[in-house]
C-alpha cells in the first residue's frame, strides 16, 4: 500500500484528503507543521508527500529543501500560492509537481499517481536505456533518435535538452533547471534560447509541431515529456 504523507494545517482539508485517499487505499500520515512533517518523513519513510506552502512554523519552501537534504521522495506541492514565480521556486527547490488551490480531486489523485509511478519506475539514464513512443524512439546509450526507420540527427544542444527532458517523464523542467544545466551559470535567465531549441526539436519530432504531443510547454515555467 502506497503509505502518503499530507503536511497541511488546515483540519477540514487534510480530513477531505484522507476520506478521498484512504477510499483509494492509499495509506495516509498526516503532519500540521514542517517540524513534524521533516521527523514523520525521517522515521516513517512515506513514498509520497502532499505539501502545503503556508505552515504556521516555516515556509513550506524550507520543508522541500530539509527533506530534500535526506530523500529523494516525490513532493507534490498543493498550495493557494498561483503565480508562476511561485511555482517555479518550489520546484527549483525540488518539489516533483504543483496542484494550485482551489483544485479538482481527480487532478490530485491523477498527479499522486503519476509521481508515484516515476519513483517506481526505473532510473531513465542506465547506459542500456530505449524511450520509445508511437512518434519517435531515443537510444540514450547509442545518443540516437529514429523515426520510423529514418534516424533524425540532432544538434548535440538538442541532444542535451531532449535527453534532459526524457530522462525525467512527465515531470515539469522549470526554465532556470535547463538553462542551468546546458548552458551553465552564464546562460541568465535567456529564455529564448530554450524557445529556439524546443522549435527545432518539435519540427524533428513531432507530427505536428504547433500541436506537440510529447514535448509541452507549461507558460512561464517550463518543458516537460509526456511519454
Amino acid at each position: 500500500m502506497t503509505r502518503v504523507l499530507v503536511v497541511e494545517d488546515d483540519p477540514q482539508l487534510v480530513r477531505a484528503l484522507k476520506i478521498n485517499l484512504q477510499a483509494r487505499r492509499f495509506d495516509v500520515e498526516e503532519a500540521a507543521t514542517g517540524g513534524a512533517a521533516l521527523r514523520i518523513a525521517a522515521a516513517r519513510k512515506p513514498d509520497v508527500i502532499i505539501l502545503d506552502l503556508g505552515l504556521p512554523d516555516m515556509d513550506g519552501l524550507e520543508v522541500i529543501r530539509g527533506l530534500r537534504d535526506r530523500s529523494r521522495v516525490p513532493i507534490l506541492v498543493l498550495s493557494a500560492r498561483h503565480t508562476s514565480e511561485d511555482k517555479i521556486r518550489a520546484l527549483d527547490a525540488g518539489a516533483d509537481d504543483y496542484v494550485t488551490k482551489p483544485f479538482s480531486m481527480d487532478e490530485l489523485l491523477a498527479r499522486l499517481r503519476a509521481a508515484t509511478r516515476r519513483q517506481q519506475a526505473p532510473e531513465g539514464r542506465s547506459e542500456d536505456a530505449v524511450v520509445t513512443t508511437e512518434g519517435f524512439t531515443v537510444d540514450l546509450a547509442a545518443k540516437k533518435v529514429l523515426r520510423g526507420e529514418r534516424s533524425v540527427r540532432l544538434t548535440p544542444t538538442e541532444w542535451h535538452l531532449l535527453e534532459i527532458l526524457i530522462t525525467h517523464p512527465g515531470r515539469l523542467m522549470t526554465q532556470r533547471r535547463l538553462l542551468l544545466e546546458i548552458w551553465g551559470p552564464t546562460a541568465g535567465d535567456s529564455t529564448n534560447y530554450l524557445r529556439v531549441y524546443m522549435a527545432q526539436l518539435r519540427r524533428k519530432l513531432e507530427a505536428d509541431p504547433s500541436h506537440p504531443r510529447y514535448l509541452i510547454t507549461e507558460p512561464g515555467m517550463g518543458y516537460r515529456f509526456e511519454p
